[in-house]
């Protein structure tokens, strides 16, 4: 099992909300790297030196690109969900079967996981 974090997510790491910071930390002693994607954090960065408790939990995240695969990929789920979000549809796509999707977005990505045939757990931040 990952930790997929979206935009929710991250946020709630910046603003240093102790239950976010705990689900962190447990990933990490299980072993596990949680992982998220560029275009998430393209999302919620705005400025460096400003963003320290951000840069502390995306050291120890893998920042997955989008790719032309994942770009293609990301459109064919669109399409099956009829949806229009690609930064909604890639964070999907990175997740595997038994995977937690941390996000506030929570309605707007039980489609896409359905669509995508993926069994993950969608998680509120």
């Amino acid at each position: 099992m990952s930790l997929v974090l979206d935009a929710g997510a991250l946020i709630a790491l910046e603003r240093g909300e102790r239950a976010s910071w705990v689900r962190l930390k447990a990933a990490h002693v299980r072993g596990e790297v949680p992982l998220t994607n560029a275009a998430v954090l393209g999302q919620v960065w705005r400025s460096g030196p400003r963003q320290a408790r951000l840069s502390q939990a995306l050291a120890g995240m893998d920042v997955r690109p989008i790719d032309e695969d994942l770009g293609r990929a990301a459109g064919v789920l669109l399409g099956a969900a009829r949806m229009s979000d690609l930064i909604d549809a890639s964070i999907v796509l990175i997740a595997h079967d038994g995977d937690e999707i941390i996000t506030s977005d929570i309605e707007d990505l039980k489609p896409l996981a359905a669509a995508s045939g993926r069994h993950v757990e969608l998680v509120h931040p």
